[in-house]
């Protein structure tokens, strides 16, 4: 049997190794995670979407800019329609603004967390009897999530 643990990278997992040794668990592999090191993209395509939209802001303030300056339009000179494309075209630049700026302080909040280091798997092989044990110790030393596969072997 393997159980299969993730930790964040940190003492405990130092920890885990250390019990599970002095258990008798001799056959334990870990594996570090890399972190991503390019930055997320921008803007999305059709194939891969972030779920941040940087057009919502923008055409909810094109609409509103849009009636007020047509309504407002049948005053000034060059009438409604013009004004309405005018508060249209402004509102929709002004709300994209907006989007890029909260998502840029959203971005630099995230660097702050890109210097910590990645998770780390745990991967100790042993015996049918001893996985509940060797699941105990994952829990007992702040494991993310545990998971136990048989192998051929004992199938």
């Amino acid at each position: 049997m393997q159980v299969f643990a993730t930790f964040d990278h940190s003492q405990y997992v130092e920890l885990t190794i250390r019990k599970l040794e002095e258990e008798g668990f001799n056959q334990i592999f870990a594996v570090p995670l890399d972190k991503r090191t390019e930055g997320a993209k921008l803007f999305d395509t059709l194939h891969r979407s972030d779920g941040v939209s940087l057009i919502n802001k923008g055409m909810f303030l094109a609409v509103i800019f849009a009636v007020i300056g047509s309504s407002r339009g049948f005053e000034l000179q060059w009438g409604p329609i013009s004004w309405g494309l005018i508060g249209a075209g402004g509102g929709f630049v002004m709300g994209v603004l907006i989007d890029l700026f909260l998502v840029a302080l959203r971005r630099k909040k995230h660097k702050v967390m890109r210097g910590q280091q990645a998770d780390v798997i745990l991967v100790v092989t042993c015996e049918k009897a001893e996985g509940k044990r060797v699941e105990e110790i994952f829990w007992e030393h702040l494991a993310f999530g545990v998971a136990k596969v048989m192998t051929e072997m004992e199938t």
